[in-house]
């Protein structure tokens, strides 16, 4: 199995009087498998018939969404755990925190080492196409396959916040956000990770 990609010669110039062409590349998106299939699929290797696996899946729903709006990270079985957090603005003055520096809430998710190590192991396989949509080239990934951490992410924070009553902080170009978790006050200097490949070469494209 690999993860396919996709790079596409595209104009990432902001100016609209000049062009600035670069190969961004994307992930592409594979079919979305609905629920039933997925029961279907969980019922035909386990042996369990297809109403357990359906209640259970309900149950297991239900547990994470009561759990994780009150502040805890719910494991996921076999996957991970997940956990509600927030994007926020920073202030220096107390009298001006409140609800209105919330940017966006946020679900994260933080994979185990079975998925990571999956992930990892995986190959990737970029086509490139150009400007015209014209096929140039096949590259084979030789990557170190490096896993982004959601965790590292909340709790690497640099900056000078100190610990504090606060959750897990990152942020977003100075921006703070607030998980589920008591962390460390401060914030990223890179902002979000999204966007490194495509904004290495002007494109600013996630790798989703």
């Amino acid at each position: 199995m690999a993860i396919k990609v996709k790079a596409v010669e595209r104009n990432v110039s902001f100016d609209k009087t000049k062009e600035k062409w670069a190969y961004v590349m994307q992930a592409e998106l594979y079919n979305k498998l609905s629920q039933s299939k997925v029961i279907n699929e969980a019922s035909l290797r386990s042996g369990i018939t297809r109403g357990s696996i359906n209640a259970a899946w309900d149950a297991i729903g239900e547990v994470i969404k009561a759990w994780a709006t009150e502040g805890h990270a719910v494991a996921i079985p076999g996957l991970g755990s997940m956990r509600f957090g927030l994007r926020a603005s920073s202030v220096a003055d107390v009298n001006k925190v409140g609800t209105s520096l919330i940017t966006s809430r946020r679900v994260i998710f933080v994979p185990n080492t079975e998925i990571k190590d999956e992930l990892a192991k995986t190959s990737i396989n970029i086509t490139c196409y150009d400007r015209n949509g014209e096929l140039v080239k096949r590259v084979t990934s030789s990557d170190s396959g490096d896993i982004e951490d959601p965790e590292a992410e909340d709790n690497g924070s640099t900056g000078n916040g100190g610990n504090g009553s606060s959750s897990t902080s990152e942020a977003t170009n100075g921006s703070s956000a607030t998980g589920s978790e008591t962390g460390n006050g401060g914030s990223n200097t890179g902002g979000n990770n999204g966007g490194n490949n495509g904004g290495a070469t002007g494109g600013g494209s996630d790798m989703n």
